[in-house]
């Protein structure tokens, strides 16, 4: 495993630990996510 990949691995640990205690966060503090990403009107 050369060293982009361990540090892919980290991040993706990472976002599997933080990703849902965040969005436990979001919904015990009501704070309202767009699911959608936003589009710019021309």
């Amino acid at each position: 495993m050369n060293n982009l990949d361990a540090v892919l691995v980290d991040v993706n640990d990472f976002y599997q630990t933080f990703l849902p205690a965040w969005k436990k966060y979001l919904i015990a503090s009501g704070i309202k996510q767009r699911k959608m990403p936003s589009r710019l009107l021309c």
